[in-house]
């Protein structure tokens, strides 16, 4: 328990300082916080909405906790993200309690800070999006059958359906066949090590998953129709895998290159781990499983046709895994020259960035925006190199080897709660929207439109104003349907920019957008013939 509370404090470390910095980021934050926030403006559970109208991407589960969280303590960009930050935290105390149950207390409290710093597992935890419970449901999965598979009991097998089920209310069936695809190579290879489970167990699992999973599946399909869930789950789910949806694909070695960078800065450490625990993979179940959970996810997702950078994360839990039973094996064994290398490799690559940021902030003419920002984000740079310094000089050296992954992990929490906090919010000089958006709030009457053209963010003005915004391909139909129209829009007009007769006014600005309120005596909503 004394290491699942330290896991749990590194990965509150790691994403609540800051966590409701600036506004949402436009695509995903502003689509998925609006979501939510439909569900309390329209009171319907069971059909998610975008922008008042049925939306059949994503399940229910991240939007459920996101719309009781916000309707206790207010739609905000912290309640919003809060579910992710929430399962972050839970993820490192899970991590740590399940390797401190099973190896050391030390090795549970290496992997969970390894796993809460690295990079990518402190960006998901820091958005409103639905994948890091995704990634909770499914690390309770393969963690609860493996304890089956060691030890029998029945209820480990249950407990892992369970999460599964609740993987699949998160982001659908992607969960349970994650979790299968991790935890059934590994069965095969321990097969014989391993208690398959009882029919009783079977059915128990089967029929648990099912009661979590249909009601909502039915519910939705007598309110929305079949179509709804074939839309949901064939097309957003199955689809993503067999074809590219919204243009979002890669080649086959994508994932590579993201989970360098997203397991940073300890990817430094994963070759010698690697190197280490081949020659234990027959002996150590934990390596196995670290080793396979590594490597299905990557598979996997390699071969699907539509990529996104956030899907690898599901493998970070393996790399935590292996790297903390690395540590452990070398706190007992001492360092070897490879680890040592490994640590020294870190600093250099860090004192090269900043070095980089330096050189650039004074080479070039920066907007003020980006040149207050330089200066936190130099000093986050430093963090991480003294810190990786100090790793280094203690993996050297066996008396202080053991105080190694704690300075590194120090330095990972220093530098993104200072970006978090310093720099993000600058950030916000590059959203349009919001600012615009509040203009919009203070001054619309009672039957204004409101409408976007030419201009991304059209997610954001939904979220910031109110569900019924017009994205506008006919600009005479939408300016002369209302009394009064908000529209944002370029700040630069074409050279034929026709108001139809109606008056225009440039009501306010934001970065290269801007906001035009039309109004006065109406116009015919065809165009006028000559």
């Amino acid at each position: 328990m004394r290491a699942a509370v330290v896991g749990a404090v590194v990965g509150a470390l790691a994403t609540l300082p800051g966590l409701g910095s600036g506004t949402l980021w436009d695509n995903s934050e502003t689509i998925y916080g609006e979501v939510a926030r439909e569900i309390i403006l329209g009171g319907d559970w069971v059909v998610m909405h975008l922008n008042a109208h049925p939306w059949f991407v994503q399940p229910p589960l991240y939007f459920w906790i996101a719309a009781i969280l916000a309707h206790l303590l207010g739609v905000t960009t912290f309640v919003l993200r809060l579910p992710s930050a929430l399962a972050t935290i839970v993820m490192g105390a899970a991590i740590a309690y399940a390797l401190a149950l099973r190896v050391s207390e030390r090795a549970g409290i290496f992997a969970s800070i390894t796993l809460s710093t690295s990079l990518m597992q402190a960006v998901i935890g820091r958005l409103a999006i639905m994948d890091a419970l995704l990634n909770l449901t499914v690390m309770f999965a393969i963690f609860a059958w493996f304890r089956a598979l060691e030890n029998g009991r029945d209820r480990y097998f249950v407990y892992g359906a369970i999460a599964a089920a609740f993987g699949f209310l998160a982001k659908g069936p992607v969960a349970p066949a994650v979790a299968l695809l991790v935890i059934l190579p590994y069965a095969y290879w321990s097969r014989d090590g391993v208690r398959a489970p009882s029919r009783r167990a079977w059915i128990a699992s089967i029929v648990v998953f099912l009661a979590i999973i249909v009601p909502w599946l039915v519910a939705l399909g007598s309110r929305a129709g079949i179509g709804s869930v074939v839309e949901l789950i064939g097309h957003y789910t199955f689809g993503r895998y067999t074809g590219v949806i919204e243009n979002q694909s890669g080649p086959v070695w994508y994932y590579i290159p993201v989970l360098i960078l997203g397991f940073f800065p300890w990817i430094a450490f994963v070759p010698p781990a690697i190197a280490y625990g081949i020659e234990r993979v027959r002996s150590e179940p934990l390596w196995r499983l670290g080793f396979v959970w590594v490597i299905a996810p990557l598979l996997f997702f390699s071969f699907a046709q539509t990529k996104l950078p956030n899907y690898i994360a599901l493998s970070l839990p393996g790399l935590a895994l292996i790297t903390g039973l690395y540590f452990e094996a070398i706190v007992q064994k001492g360092a070897s020259r490879s680890a040592i290398v490994a640590a020294a490799v870190v600093p250099v690559t860090i004192g090269m960035l900043a070095i980089a940021i330096r050189i650039f902030s004074l080479n070039n003419r920066l907007t003020a925006a980006v040149a207050v920002a330089v200066p936190p984000l130099f000093a986050a740079a430093i963090a991480i190199f003294l810190g990786s310094l100090i790793t280094a000089l203690l993996v050297a050296r066996k008396t202080t080897l053991s105080f190694a992954p704690y300075a590194l992990a120090a330095a990972m929490l220093a530098a993104v709660d200072v970006l978090a906090v310093a720099v993000l919010p600058h950030a916000e000089a590059f959203k349009p929207i919001p600012a615009l958006a509040a203009v919009i709030d203070r001054e619309r009457r009672a039957g204004d439109a409101v409408a976007i053209q030419g201009v991304s963010g059209s997610n954001a003005l939904v979220f910031y104003t109110q569900p019924g915004v017009i994205e506008v391909n006919d600009p005479r139909h939408v300016i002369c349907a209302t009394p009064r129209l908000w529209l944002v829009a370029p700040r630069a007009r074409p050279a034929v920019d026709p108001s139809y007769g109606r008056s225009r006014r440039e009501v306010a600005t934001a970065a290269k957008a801007a906001l035009f309120l039309y109004s006065g005596p109406t116009c015919s909503r065809s165009p006028v013939r000559s």
